[in-house]
C-alpha cells in the first residue's frame, strides 16, 4: 500500500446550490481522489475535523463516507481511521458512463437515505434494534423446527418446481387458517407468493395502471416503500383517528359526499335516503360524480386494519363495515395487508375486511415472516379465481414459485397444529413485552411525548410533545448504540413521532434504549 500521505481540505460547499452539500462533498473528494491528489493509502482526517474544515455538521461527514465506502472508494479499519482504497471505479474516470444515472432509471426507485442506513444498519449486532419490525430471533420455535425438520428429512424425495399458484397442501391448509380470520374461501383463491411483499409487487405491476393513485392511511408501512411508486404510481394519505383509517376523510378525498347526494339532500343528513350504488345523479350532482369516478377510477386502497403498522391500531368492526360501504359507494377496490392479524393478544381478534366482503373488492395479503419467521419468505394471496390466475402468471415469470421446502415447512406448521401452539405462547410474550415498554415510557418519557396502547403486534407510536430534530436524533442514537426507525419515513409529512417496537429486544434492553433516547432527546 501506498505510503500515507497528509490531505489538505480548502474548499467548503456551496450553501446556496441546488445540489445537496452531502453530494458536494462526495463529488470533491471524488474529484480530488481521480486526479492523484488524494492517494491510495492516504488517511483522511477524523470525521470531526472534517467537519470543522467543510463548515457542516459531523453526520453529514458520515453521510458523505458512508456513500464513497459503499462505492468501494473509502474504508474504515479498526484503529486506523478511514483510508483511501481505490481510485479506479468507473464514475471518476473521464467519459466513462455515469452509473448512477442507469441506477436512478432503473425501474425499482431507491429508497431515501434513512431507510437504507436501517436497512443497512439492521445487520450490525452492535446496535439495539427498538423500531424494528421482525420478532426477536430469540423465540424461534427451535423445538417445533427440528420436529418439522426431522419429517420432512423423512417425507421430502425431490424439490422439483412448484406450481406457481403454490403447493396444493399449503394452499388447503391456508384456505382453512383464513377461517380463523372470518373468511370463508377455497383453495382455488389462494396463491402463495415469496413473502407479502412479493405480493404487492405482483399487485402493482399486473394489476394496477401507471399513473392511478393508491390511497393509505397517513402514515403508512406502505410510505417507507417504492414498490407502488416504481410502478409509476402515486401515493395519496388518508388521515387515521384512534379506530385507524377515517372513513369520512376518504370518502371526501374522493368526492363520496357529491357522488351519493343530490342538491336537494343535505350532506350527512339522516332524512335524506343513500341512492344505490349504481344510482345515475342527475344534474350537478351528475358532474360531480362524473369528476369523482373519474379520480377513482384505476385507483385502490392499500391498509392494514389490524395491528396497523406504523402505528399498533386495530380498526373495530363498525369501521370496517364501514369501509368497507364507502369502497363498494365510490367503487375503490381494496388491498387488505393482514401481515399482522396473528398477533392480536388482548381482547377478540377482529375479522378480516375480507370477511365483510360480498362484491369481490377486496384481496387480501397475508404472511408467515412477522410471526413464524421471515427468512421463511412465505406470504399468501386471497382473491377471486381469475386474478389468483393472473398473478400466478406473473409469479411464473418471477421466479417459477416460492420455494417447495419452505411451502412445504409452512404446511407442516399449520396441518400439524404447531403454529396454533406456538401463536398462543408468542402473543403471552408480546404482551409481556408490551407491558413493560408502556412502564418504560410512563418513567422516561411521561409529560414529554404521547403514545398509544396497542392490543398486538409489534408497535408503539410515540409522538413528541416538542419539536424534535428528528434526522439528529436519528444519527446521535446510531453512535449511541440505538437504531430508531423515524416516524417521517412512513408519513406524508414530518410528524414528529417514532415507531417504536417491542417485540425484538428484551424488557431490560428496551428500558436501557429508551432511556437513552430521552437523554438525547
Amino acid at each position: 500500500m501506498a505510503r500515507s500521505a497528509p490531505l489538505d481540505i480548502d474548499w467548503r460547499p456551496d450553501r446556496t446550490a441546488d445540489k445537496p452539500v452531502t453530494d458536494q462533498i462526495v463529488d470533491f473528494m471524488c474529484a480530488r481522489i481521480s486526479s492523484g491528489a488524494w492517494p491510495i493509502g492516504s488517511r483522511l482526517p477524523s470525521q470531526r475535523a472534517m467537519a470543522e474544515r467543510f463548515g457542516v455538521n459531523r453526520s453529514t461527514v458520515i453521510a458523505a463516507i458512508e456513500e464513497l465506502a459503499d462505492y468501494g472508494i473509502v474504508e474504515g479499519r479498526h484503529g486506523a481511521g478511514t483510508r483511501i482504497v481505490s481510485n479506479t471505479w468507473s464514475l471518476m474516470l473521464p467519459g466513462a458512463p455515469d452509473w448512477a444515472d442507469y441506477v436512478s432509471s432503473g425501474f425499482f426507485k431507491a429508497n431515501n437515505a434513512t431507510i437504507q442506513a436501517i436497512n443497512r444498519l439492521e445487520f450490525d449486532h452492535t446496535k439495539t434494534r427498538i423500531g424494528t419490525g421482525e420478532i426477536d430471533p430469540r423465540l424461534f420455535p427451535r423445538d417445533m423446527w427440528r420436529r418439522v425438520a426431522r419429517e420432512a428429512a423423512d417425507e421430502i424425495d425431490s424439490l422439483g418446481y412448484p406450481p406457481p399458484e403454490g403447493l396444493d397442501v399449503l394452499r388447503a391448509a391456508i384456505a382453512e387458517h383464513m377461517g380463523t380470520w372470518g373468511v370463508d374461501c377455497r383453495p382455488e383463491q389462494v396463491l402463495v407468493s415469496s413473502g407479502a411483499l412479493q405480493g404487492l409487487q405482483m399487485i402493482s405491476v399486473s394489476l394496477l395502471s401507471a399513473g392511478s393513485t393508491v390511497y393509505a392511511e397517513a402514515p403508512s408501512y406502505i410510505k417507507s416503500l417504492q414498490v407502488f411508486q416504481s410502478a409509476g404510481m402515486r401515493l395519496a394519505g388518508v388521515t387515521m383517528d384512534a379506530d385507524g383509517l377515517d372513513v369520512r376523510a376518504l370518502d371526501r378525498l374522493l368526492g363520496g359526499d357529491a357522488a351519493i347526494t343530490s342538491p336537494s339532500d343535505s350532506p350527512g343528513s339522516p332524512e335524506a335516503p343513500a341512492p344505490s350504488v349504481d344510482a345515475a345523479p342527475v344534474g350537478h350532482a351528475a358532474s360531480a360524480y362524473g369528476r369523482a369516478r373519474e379520480r377513482v377510477a384505476g385507483s385502490v386502497l392499500y391498509t392494514i386494519p389490524t395491528n396497523h403498522n406504523p402505528t399498533g391500531l386495530t380498526m373495530p368492526q363498525a369501521r370496517r363495515r364501514a369501509l368497507i360501504e364507502a369502497c363498494v359507494r365510490n367503487r375503490l377496490p381494496i388491498i387488505e395487508d393482514c401481515a399482522y392479524q396473528d398477533l392480536i393478544f388482548e381482547g377478540a381478534a377482529p375479522k378480516s375486511l375480507k370477511h365483510f366482503d360480498d362484491n369481490g373488492m377486496v384481496i387480501t395479503l397475508g404472511s408467515a415472516s412477522k410471526a413464524l419467521a421471515p427468512g421463511l419468505r412465505i406470504g399468501w394471496i386471497v382473491a377471486d379465481e381469475r386474478i389468483v390466475h393472473r398473478l400466478a402468471d406473473v409469479k411464473m415469470q418471477m421466479d417459477y414459485g416460492a420455494s417447495a421446502l419452505s411451502q412445504w415447512v409452512f404446511a407442516r406448521f399449520l396441518t400439524s397444529g404447531l403454529y396454533a401452539e406456538y401463536l398462543e405462547s408468542l402473543r403471552a410474550e408480546l404482551r409481556r413485552r408490551r407491558d413493560a415498554a408502556l412502564e418504560t415510557l410512563d418513567r422516561v418519557f411521561a409529560g414529554r411525548a404521547q403514545w398509544n396502547t396497542p392490543r398486538g403486534g409489534f408497535y408503539i407510536w410515540l409522538t413528541f410533545d416538542e419539536p424534535v430534530r428528528m434526522g439528529r436524533l436519528f444519527q446521535k442514537a446510531i453512535e449511541r448504540g440505538v437504531l430508531l426507525n423515524p416516524g417521517d419515513i412512513y408519513d406524508f409529512e414530518g410528524d414528529n413521532a417514532l415507531r417504536l417496537s417491542y417485540a425484538y429486544t428484551t424488557p431490560e434492553e428496551f428500558a436501557a434504549a429508551a432511556a437513552t433516547l430521552a437523554e438525547l432527546v
